[in-house]
C-alpha cells in the first residue's frame, strides 16, 4: 500500500482532534452533574418528598415533584450561573473556563434537550411598499396582494411573483413610476424595468441580511445559552433554535416585533367631527340592521361618550364589569366577520364607550381610549368601523391596545380601540429611528416602565409634539399595537419618553433591547414553531443511546461471527468511524438532533459494508488460489469502483437532503455526509494499512468462519428465468402506488399545516370521546388524534384558526379551546396556565400554509432531483443507458413500495405512518443505499461481461448475481438490523422514519436483484451487443 504514512499520520490527528473536541462535552456534563448533586441535595434537605406532603393525593404529589423540579434547576442554575467563569481545564489558548467551554460542546438539538424550534419568513410585500414610498396605486397594491397568494404555490421569490402580478394588471406603466421617488441616485424615472428589478433585489438582499443581523442581536441578548439562528437566503427563511426556552409568548415578540415605533396624536370623544362620526354610525347601524335608534346617541359628543358607565382601563371593578357585559351581549366572531350571524341591533353591544373623568382641578379629561372592545370582537367591530368609515374624519386610522393582564398574567379579554389622528400621512411625524437608547426603569409609583432618550433631532421634534398637544393624549404605537396613549401635562424638551403599561420586568426589558437595537428592515412572521419540553428530550436521548448501543455491539459481533479475525479490522475502523464523525460534529459546532442519532445508528449499518465489499472479494479471490498477499491485493482494487459508486450515490442523495431539508433533518444529512466520507477513509485507506500490517510481518488474519463456508458461496439460483413474475409483481406494484395517491395518505402537520399538541393525561382516554369534543370544540373543524404510546398521551393535530393573521392571538385562542375541550379528562381544578405546562403539553408545533406548501414541493422536487442525478451518474459511470434506465426502474419500485405501505397500513399498525419531512429523509436514504446493492451487481454484470463476451446476457447476469448474492446479503442485512434496533428502542421521534426505512431496505434488495438486473435483458432484444465499459 503506498502512502502509509500519510494515512497513519491523517488517523492519528484525527483521533487527536476528536478525543480533543469531545473532551470539551466530558468536562461540561461533569462541571454540571456536580452542580446537579448539590442542587438536588439542596432540595431534598429544604423541602418534603411529595409522598409526605401528600400522603394519599397523587395529583397533589405530581404537582409538588414538579415544584421540586423547577426548583432543583433554579438552584442548579444559579449554581452554575456563580461559578462559570471558573477553570475547568486548558485548551490550545490557554486556561478555559467552563462558560468557554460550554461553547464547545457537543450541542444536543431541541428534540433532544427541550427548547423551542422556530422558522421564520422575512415578508418582502413591506420592504416593497417602503420603496414605493407606500404607494396608493391599486394595481400595485392588487400585485402585493395577488403575489402574496401565490406565494404558497410557487417555487418562485415574491419579486418575481409581483412584477408578473403588476404585468398582468399594468402592462405598460414602467416599474420606475413606482419605486424612482426613494431611490435617491440608484434609479430614476427613465431607468429600465430591468435596473429597478435588480435595485429591488439588491435591497431586498440587503433587508434580508440586516433582519438577519438585528434578530440575532435581539437573540444575544435574550439570555439563552447556545442559540443558533441560520439565514436561508434563497427561500427568505431564517431558522431560530433557543433551548430550554419555555416562555413561547416571549419569544413570539421577540422574533416577531418589527420595532415599528411611532408617536401619533388621538382623535377623543371631544372632538366635535369625531364624536358626530360615533353618532351617524351609530344611527346608519341600526338602520342597516334593522335595529332601533339608541335613544343614547345625542348630537352633544359628551352624551356620546356617556352611552355606559365605563371608566379608566386601569379600574379593575369598572374592567371586570365590561368584560361581563360584552360577553352577556356580543356575538362569537371568532370566525371572519362575512361568516358571523347576523350583529345584534345596535354597534353599542359590541363596543363600551369610556366616560371621561374629571381631575383634582375640576377639568374634564378625556382619555386616549375611544371605547373598550372584547378580544373576541376585534376583527368583526373592525369590519364594522371601516364599512362605516366615510362618517368618519378622513386621516383617522384604527389600532387596538395592550390588554391587561392580571396577577398571574393572564390576560384580560378586552382591549383598548384607539383613533390615531395621522393627517393622512403614511408615516408618524416621530418615528423609532429617533430613539438612541432604551432601557427597562421604574416610575414614581414603582411601576415597570420603558424610558427611552431620542436624538437631538427626534428630541426637537417630540419638544414641538408636545407643545401643540398639552391636554391631549399621544399614542406610543409598537408594531401597530398602542402601547400606551397618556396626557400630555406640559411640552417635554429633553427628548425623553417613557412607555407605561402592565409589563412585568422581563417584557419591558426585552421591549427595551428591541427598541434599542433598532426596526427591522422586512417584518419576519413565524411560519413554523415546535416547542419541547425537557421530559419528551429525554426519552429522545434515552432511546437513541440505547438504539446506538445495542446496534454497535449487535453488529460489532456480526462481523466477527462471519469474517473471524478479520472482523476486528472492520470493527477498528467502525469505532474511528464513528469517533471521527462525532468529533467533528463537535468541532464544526453541529448540533445533535434525534434524527442526528438515527444517522449514527445508521452509520453504524453502512461503516461496515465498506468492509463486507472488501472481504467478500477478498474471499473470492482466496477461492480461486491465490496467496493472502494476492488476494488482499487484487480485493482491495476490484472491489474499489463499487464501493465508490456505492458511496457517491448516497453521497448525492444526501447532499440533495441537507440542501432541501429544514430542522433536524438536515442534523440527519449532516451526520449521513460526514459518517459516509470517513467510512471511505476509514474503510479502505485505515483498513488496508491494519491489513498490512500483518502481512508486513508474514502473518494474515482470516475470512472464513464456519458460517460462512457455507452460506452463499456456492449459489447458482437462475435469477433471470423468473423475470417475467417479477415484471407481473412489480406491474402491480406499480398499480399499487398509483392507488396509494387515492387512498390517500397520513400528512404530517409540516406538510398539511395546522397545529399539533402532545397531551399527557393523567390516566388512559377514549380517543373517540376526546376526537367528538375537540371538533364541537373547534368549531366543526376535524381533529386528527393519535397515540403516543398508549392511550394516556395523545398527539393532537388541527387547522383550526390556522389561516387566521391574528398570530398570537389566534394560537392563544386555539390552546384555550384545546383546554375547554379536554377540561372532562384532566384534574378538575386545572386552570388553564397550569395545563399550557410542560407537564400536560410537552410539545407543541404549528406549520403555516405558506411553508407546509413550500416543504412539499421541496420534499417532491428533492426526489425527483435524486432520480436525476443518479440517472446521470450511472450512465456517466457504465456509459449505457440500459444500466440507468433500469437504475431508475428499481429505485421507482421501491419507492412505490414504501408509499404503498404507509398508505394500506396507516390504519394498521399501532404507530403513526406519517408523510413528513422524516419520510422523504427516509426515501432518500433509501435511494441511495439501494443503489450500492446495484451499483455491486452491475460493477459484477460488466466485469463478467469482459470474460465471456460470447455467452448469453442472461447467463452473465445470473453469474453476476450469484457471485455477489453474499455481499449483497450482508450489506443489507447490517443496514436492516441497525435500523431495526431502532425502530425497536429509538422512540416515537424516529418510528415512522425507521419503518420507512425497514421496507426500503427488504424492497431495495428484491428490485436489485429482480428489476434493475433483468432489464438489462429484455433491453438488449436480440442483440448480442455488451457493454465493453
Amino acid at each position: 500500500m503506498q502512502l502509509k504514512g500519510l494515512v497513519r499520520f491523517f488517523t492519528a490527528l484525527l483521533i487527536i482532534y476528536s478525543l480533543y473536541q469531545l473532551s470539551f462535552t466530558w468536562l461540561v456534563k461533569n462541571f454540571e452533574q456536580k452542580a446537579a448533586d448539590k442542587a438536588a441535595q439542596y432540595v431534598s434537605k429544604a423541602y418534603p418528598t411529595p409522598s409526605v406532603k401528600y400522603p394519599s393525593n397523587k395529583d397533589s404529589q405530581a404537582v409538588w415533584q414538579e415544584f421540586l423540579d423547577t426548583r432543583k434547576r433554579a438552584y442548579q442554575d444559579s449554581l452554575i450561573k456563580a461559578s462559570e467563569n471558573e477553570t475547568v481545564t486548558y485548551g490550545i489558548n490557554g486556561a478555559m473556563s467552563y462558560k468557554k467551554a460550554k461553547e464547545e460542546e457537543l450541542n444536543l438539538g431541541l428534540d433532544l434537550q427541550g427548547g423551542m424550534n422556530v422558522t421564520l419568513e422575512v415578508e418582502m410585500s413591506g420592504l416593497l411598499r417602503s420603496l414605493s414610498n407606500n404607494s396608493a396605486d391599486p394595481n400595485f397594491l392588487n400585485a402585493l396582494k395577488n403575489a402574496d397568494l401565490r406565494k404558497a404555490n410557487s417555487d418562485a421569490d415574491f419579486i418575481t411573483l409581483f412584477i408578473q402580478e403588476y404585468r398582468k394588471l399594468e402592462t405598460t406603466r414602467p416599474l420606475a413610476t413606482l419605486f424612482s421617488g426613494a431611490s435617491s441616485n440608484a434609479i430614476n424615472i427613465k431607468s429600465t424595468d430591468q435596473e429597478v428589478e435588480n435595485y429591488i433585489r439588491e435591497q431586498a438582499r440587503a433587508a434580508f441580511d440586516l433582519t438577519f443581523d438585528r434578530l440575532r442581536t435581539r437573540i444575544d441578548q435574550f439570555g439563552v445559552a447556545q442559540p443558533s439562528i441560520n439565514p436561508i437566503p434563497n427561500r427568505g427563511l431564517i431558522t431560530v433554535e433557543l433551548p430550554g426556552i419555555k416562555d413561547k409568548e416571549r419569544v413570539r415578540k421577540l422574533l416577531q416585533s418589527t420595532a415599528n415605533l411611532q408617536f401619533w396624536e388621538v382623535y377623543t370623544l371631544k372632538n366635535n367631527n369625531y364624536a358626530t362620526g360615533w353618532q351617524r354610525t351609530i344611527e346608519a347601524f341600526n338602520v342597516k340592521y334593522g335595529g332601533a335608534t339608541d335613544t343614547t346617541a345625542k348630537k352633544d359628543s359628551s352624551s356620546v361618550a356617556k352611552t355606559t358607565a365605563a371608566t379608566e382601563t386601569k379600574d379593575t371593578g369598572a374592567t371586570k364589569k365590561l368584560s361581563d357585559a360584552i360577553t352577556n351581549k356580543s356575538t362569537d366572531t371568532s370566525k371572519k366577520a362575512n361568516t358571523a350571524s347576523l350583529p345584534s341591533n345596535s354597534i353599542t353591544n359590541y363596543i363600551q364607550f369610556i366616560q371621561p373623568y374629571q381631575d383634582e382641578k375640576g377639568t374634564v379629561v378625556y382619555q386616549g381610549a375611544t371605547a373598550m372592545v372584547a378580544v373576541k370582537d376585534t376583527a368583526l367591530v373592525r369590519s364594522y368601523l371601516n364599512e362605516f368609515t366615510n362618517n368618519f374624519p378622513s386621516d383617522v386610522i384604527w389600532a387596538y391596545g395592550v390588554p391587561d393582564k392580571d396577577a398571574k398574567g393572564v390576560s384580560a379579554s378586552i382591549v383598548s380601540l384607539y383613533a390615531l389622528k395621522t393627517y393622512n400621512r403614511t408615516t408618524a411625524k416621530l418615528e423609532g429611528d429617533a430613539i438612541s437608547d432604551a432601557r427597562q426603569d421604574f416610575d414614581q409609583y414603582g411601576k415597570v416602565q420603558i424610558e427611552m432618550t431620542m436624538r437631538p433631532a427626534g428630541a426637537a421634534i417630540w419638544k414641538r409634539m408636545t407643545e401643540e398637544n398639552v391636554g391631549n393624549p399621544i399614542a406610543i404605537v409598537l408594531d401597530n399595537v398602542v402601547q400606551s396613549a397618556p396626557n400630555v401635562i406640559s411640552p417635554i424638551p429633553n427628548g425623553v419618553s417613557s412607555i407605561s403599561g402592565n409589563y412585568s420586568q422581563q417584557e419591558a426589558a426585552d421591549l427595551a433591547n428591541i427598541l434599542k437595537i433598532g426596526k427591522l428592515p422586512a417584518p419576519a412572521k413565524i411560519v413554523q414553531e415546535q416547542q419541547v419540553g425537557p421530559t419528551l428530550g429525554e426519552e429522545a436521548i434515552h432511546g437513541g443511546s440505547m438504539s446506538f448501543i445495542v446496534s454497535f455491539l449487535v453488529i460489532f459481533a456480526l462481523m466477527l461471527l462471519y469474517y473471524n479475525t478479520s472482523g476486528w479490522i472492520a470493527n477498528i475502523a467502525l469505532i474511528l468511524n464513528l469517533l471521527f464523525t462525532v468529533g467533528i460534529l463537535a468541532g464544526l459546532g453541529a448540533t445533535l438532533t434525534a434524527p442526528g442519532i438515527a444517522g449514527l445508528v445508521l452509520t453504524i449499518g453502512m461503516a461496515v459494508d465498506t468492509n463486507v465489499v472488501i472481504y467478500e472479494r477478498i474471499k473470492e479471490e482466496l477461492k480461486r488460489g491465490k496467496s493472502y498477499l494476492t488476494a488482499i491485493s487484487d480485493g482491495y482494487s476490484r472491489s474499489l469502483p463499487p464501493v465508490l459508486d456505492g458511496h457517491i450515490t448516497t453521497l448525492l442523495t444526501a447532499i440533495i437532503l441537507f440542501y432541501f431539508g429544514l430542522g433536524p433533518v438536515k442534523g440527519f444529512a449532516t451526520t449521513q455526509i460526514l459518517g459516509l466520507l470517513l467510512s471511505l477513509f476509514c474503510g479502505i485507506l485505515v483498513s488496508r494499512w491494519v491489513s498490512d500490517l500483518f502481512t508486513n510481518k508474514k502473518k494474515h488474519v482470516e475470512y472464513f468462519t464456519a458460517v460462512s463456508t457455507r452460506i452463499f458461496q456456492h449459489a447458482k439460483y437462475k435469477f433471470i428465468e423468473y423475470r417475467k413474475v417479477a415484471y407481473v409483481i412489480s406491474i402491480v406494484v406499480l398499480l399499487g402506488g398509483i392507488g396509494s395517491f387515492f387512498n390517500g395518505f397520513n400528512y404530517g402537520v409540516e406538510f398539511n399545516g395546522g397545529r399539533s399538541y402532545t397531551v399527557q393525561f393523567p390516566t388512559k382516554v377514549d380517543m373517540e370521546s376526546v376526537r367528538k369534543d375537540l371538533n364541537q370544540s373547534f368549531e366543526g373543524e376535524n381533529t386528527i388524534i393519535k397515540t403516543i404510546g398508549d392511550n394516556s398521551k395523545l398527539e393532537i393535530t388541527t387547522s383550526y384558526l390556522i389561516k387566521d393573521t391574528r398570530g398570537s392571538v389566534a394560537d392563544s385562542i386555539v390552546e384555550y379551546r384545546l383546554y375547554e375541550g379536554l377540561k372532562k379528562y384532566i384534574p378538575t381544578n386545572l386552570s388553564f396556565q397550569e395545563f399550557k405546562s410542560e407537564r400536560y403539553l410537552p410539545q407543541t408545533k404549528k406549520v403555516l400554509p405558506t411553508i407546509s406548501d413550500d416543504l412539499k414541493t421541496g420534499a417532491v422536487k428533492a426526489t425527483l432531483f435524486a432520480l436525476l442525478v443518479i440517472f446521470l451518474y450511472i450512465f456517466i459511470r457504465f456509459r449505457d443507458w440500459r444500466y440507468s434506465l433500469g437504475t431508475i426502474v428499481a429505485l421507482l419500485h421501491d419507492v412505490f413500495v414504501t408509499l404503498i405501505v404507509f398508505s394500506f397500513a396507516k390504519e394498521l399498525v399501532p404507530f403513526p405512518l406519517e408523510i413528513d419531512q422524516h419520510f422523504i429523509a427516509a426515501v432518500l436514504t433509501v435511494i441511495g443505499f439501494s443503489m450500492n446493492d446495484t451499483v455491486i451487481v452491475f460493477d459484477r454484470i460488466r466485469e463478467d461481461s469482459r470474460l465471456m463476451p460470447n455467452a448469453p446476457m442472461g447467463e452473465v447476469i445470473n453469474r453476476a448475481i450469484n457471485e455477489t448474492l453474499s455481499r449483497t446479503i450482508m450489506t443489507s442485512l447490517t443496514v436492516f438490523l441497525t435500523i431495526l434496533i431502532l425502530f425497536l428502542l429509538g422512540g416515537e421521534v424516529t418510528r415512522g422514519f425507521a419503518f420507512a426505512m425497514l421496507v426500503g431496505v427488504i424492497t431495495g434488495v428484491y428490485s436489485s436483484i429482480f428489476v434493475a438486473a433483468p432489464i438489462l435483458v429484455d433491453l438488449q432484444g436480440k442483440s448480442k451487443k455488451k457493454n465493453k465499459g
